[in-house]
């Protein structure tokens, strides 16, 4: 007898998205909105207006007390007790061998209180590594996956939609970066962090909120051209950004210097952090023999390259794989992010193809992201 296969969780929006017609999927174990029209109207939306997005799939996962620094310390790659109150930070938790677990963003709400936020696939393999980690540590380990919903408003009229609900200081609100406040009447974390390389805001609402919020935000943003966005456009909105996806570019089987971004790492802090000596020989292996690099890829032709499609060099031999690939609606090309070995990966490189399905098809290497905002 086997288990019956288990229904897809529902964000506190999901009537809301049914009855504007989205296209449902699951993602992550979660029925998640996956466009509501026309995927690049969503992605240009965002690049030239604004776009609203439900997270409220992503896990949020609370650290209270005296050593709470200390325990993420420990627990993360980051030097996150360095992090000063109402600031946020990208970082990683990996495994005892240096593999990537999750790439993650915590916030520090107060001197002995921060959230991070994992991704909805693995916040569980977070929630019970923190857990395990922060023994030993005068600090209390939450979670709060169901405390919360989440909002995110993104693209250039996203600051004139929000300022427009909110007394909030959004002008002094630094990028990585959260403040409380009240937006429509709604008391909300208001933080200035983003995945789709556009400024713009995530909210962080008890799910009794989200769909006051969400209304109010579709009407405030309708002069402005603001629409719903779904995970589809949000996909592409990252790629273009250079901005990795967990599964894609980072894995257990990477450390966070084999995917360039070792710079989170923080081997001066004190005490001990899982991984510290696996990430130190990485550390020293990418310094001496640098690994396989990851580089954009932008096609001559129209055919999309997918994730796991080989990257062949000018001699015919495999120098690499594709981790994320689709048409991008901003450059008008099918673009890819591939890991390549180093000696192929300086831009401009020439006789690189990816071989789509046995045909070997053009593209130019070339340096991440595809796609950088005026600041």
């Amino acid at each position: 007898m086997t288990d019956a296969p288990t229904a897809p969780r529902r964000t506190a929006l999901d009537a809301l998205h049914r009855a504007l017609g989205a296209t449902m999927t699951d993602f992550a174990g979660w029925d998640m909105p996956l466009r509501y029209g026309s995927e690049r109207d969503e992605h240009n939306a965002v690049r030239t207006r604004a776009g609203l997005f439900d997270l409220s799939h992503m896990g949020e996962i609370t650290l209270t007390g005296p050593q709470a620094g200390q325990a993420l310390d420990h627990a993360l790659v980051g030097h996150l007790s360095a992090l000063a109150v109402g600031r946020a930070r990208y970082t990683m938790i990996c495994d005892a061998e240096g593999g990537i677990l999750d790439d993650l963003i915590v916030y520090r709400l107060g001197d002995e209180e921060f959230m991070v936020v994992a991704n909805a696939s693995n916040a569980q393999v977070v929630l019970d590594a923190l857990e395990q980690r922060a023994a030993g540590f005068d600090t209390a380990v939450r979670d709060d996956r169901e405390a919360y919903a989440l909002i995110a408003v993104q693209g250039p009229e996203s600051p004139g939609i929000l300022k427009s609900l909110t007394d909030a200081d959004l002008d002094n609100l630094k990028y990585y970066a959260g403040l409380p406040g009240t937006v429509a009447g709604v008391p909300a974390l208001i933080a200035r962090t983003g995945y789709t390389g556009e400024d713009g805001f995530e909210l962080f609402v008890a799910p009794g909120d989200a769909e006051r919020l969400w209304q109010a935000l579709t009407e405030a943003g309708a002069p402005v051209g603001l629409i719903p966005c779904g995970l589809s456009c949000r996909d592409t909105l990252r790629l273009e950004a250079g901005m990795p996806l967990y599964g894609h570019e980072l894995t257990t089987s990477t450390t966070p210097f084999d995917a360039g971004l070792g710079r989170v790492v923080k081997f001066e802090k004190d005490g001990d952090f899982v991984g510290r000596e696996p990430l130190r020989a990485a550390a020293a292996r990418a310094e001496s023999e640098p690994p396989r690099k990851l580089v954009g890829l932008i096609a001559s032709g129209r055919r999309v390259p997918r994730a796991g499609y080989p990257v062949v060099g000018p001699d015919g031999a495999v120098i690499g794989e594709v981790t994320s690939g689709a048409p991008s609606p901003t450059l008008g090309k099918p673009i890819a992010i591939a890991y390549v070995d180093a000696e192929h990966a300086k831009p401009g490189t020439e006789g690189v193809t990816v071989d789509i399905r046995g045909t070997r098809e053009p593209y130019e290497v070339v340096a991440l992201p595809f796609y950088r905002r005026e600041r």
